[in-house]
């Protein structure tokens, strides 16, 4: 499994184009967001790299989750969104 970190600065074409890479070569995303618009980001991207993907017949689901991580010693809740082909 790959993890791509997400973050509000984040290009969505750009994750969408390494969502796609990643996932024609049979292999899970890891998308990791801290914060509002990186989850913003990440979501935009999903979508995107679901329309680069399915001219192919590749379908891509997405099942998000929680997890907390340490920051500069602060506790963040971050948003991971498991992205897989089906």
């Amino acid at each position: 499994m790959e993890t791509l970190k997400v973050s509000s600065s984040s290009v969505p074409k750009s994750v969408a184009g390494a969502i796609a890479a990643i996932s024609r070569n049979n292999m899970q995303v890891d998308l990791v967001a801290i914060g509002a618009s990186a989850v913003n980001q990440a979501v935009k991207s999903i979508a995107i790299a679901r329309g680069y993907v399915a001219p192919n017949g590749i379908e891509l689901v997405c099942i998000p989750s929680f997890s907390q991580l340490e920051v500069d010693g602060l506790t963040k809740t971050s948003i991971h969104f498991l992205v897989e082909k089906r």
